[in-house]
């Protein structure tokens, strides 16, 4: 939950405001332990980055742009974590979720960072739910065919609602 997805420019997420009081009363809900986590540009943009920058030269932010500040409030306790990738599973999450634990996931895109984080962390043996109304994709044809396709990997993934979360 970046600017860079909400501000409008080449990668806004038409839904990203609607979603944001679903993710804040699942913080409220689900208290402490929420980690944050954000996309950054690799200043580098080797090998495919490189393609992919050139597609999206408007996004060609430096690292330390306010375009990859969160923008929900983020606890001081909360850990924040940074990579220039899609996904966001990697040695640093795979040590916050041990080996057969539930990972929820929401936020934006629902297309590219949560369906990459959620195919890594499934890969590693994680249990995954993404709550389809705290998630947010490029349109919303691309938001059904991602939760359709996240759908075939149950029991590994579920995708719930944030009621259906909220009353388990």
């Amino acid at each position: 939950m970046q600017r860079a997805f909400r501000d409008e420019g080449q990668w806004q997420v038409p839904r990203y405001r609607e979603i944001v009081p679903v993710i804040s009363q699942l913080q409220q809900a689900l208290g402490s332990g929420s980690v944050f986590t954000r996309f950054i540009r690799d200043e580098a943009e080797t090998g495919a980055w490189a393609a992919y920058y050139r597609r999206w030269d408007g996004m060609r932010f430096p690292s330390g742009s306010e375009a990859w500040d969160i923008t929900l409030d983020v606890p001081g306790e909360a850990i924040v974590l940074d990579a220039p990738t899609f996904s966001k599973w990697g040695p640093d999450l795979a040590a916050l979720v041990p080996e057969g634990a539930e990972m929820v996931l929401v936020g934006v895109a629902t297309d590219c960072c949560v369906l990459s984080t959620a195919l890594g962390a499934v890969d590693a043996g994680r249990f995954v739910t993404v709550v389809s109304d705290a998630c947010a994709a490029v349109s919303d044809e691309a938001q059904q065919q991602t939760l359709a396709l996240l759908k075939l990997l149950s029991p590994m993934c579920e995708v719930v609602t944030s009621e259906e979360l909220l009353a388990r």
